[in-house]
């Protein structure tokens, strides 16, 4: 049984994990505003196992802070960001909180990449603060 569930907004690409999110929060960096529209991107992280997938993806591929290559993935029919990683390589995923069948199953713990946050995207009270990504 899933623990977590979710999907793109036509339900065409879907996931569920069978685990507890790894690091959970928000993301204020340039990227994750770009790709959202938004002031940030509401993230949980997953190791690979806990995840699976279903629905054919349409991949956005950009460099990330780290130097590696990010690679975003939206429903190839209504083009909703579901989640970040590549099936079948990537050890851990970001699936995008906006995703969850269940919204409040969200519990955001840490606000990261802080220095690119824009001054009207507020930063809820109790998370923990990181100016980049966190070691």
């Amino acid at each position: 049984m899933a623990r977590y569930s979710g999907g793109c907004l036509c339900g065409a690409l879907r996931w569920e994990a069978n685990a507890e999110s790894t690091l959970s929060g928000h993301c204020y960096c340039g990227d994750c505003r770009k790709a959202s529209g938004s002031g940030f991107v509401p993230f949980m992280g997953f190791a690979a196992g806990a995840l699976a997938f279903s629905g054919r993806t349409l991949q956005h591929r950009s460099p990330a802070a780290s130097g590696r290559i990010a690679v975003r993935n939206s429903c190839a029919v209504c083009g909703g960001l579901v989640f970040g990683g590549q099936i079948g390589e990537s050890d851990s995923f970001t699936i995008y909180a906006g995703s969850l069948d269940l919204p409040d199953e969200f519990h955001p713990t840490v606000a990261i990449f802080t220095r690119d946050r824009p001054v009207w995207a507020a930063i809820p009270p109790g998370l923990r603060q990181f100016e980049g990504m966190p070691t």
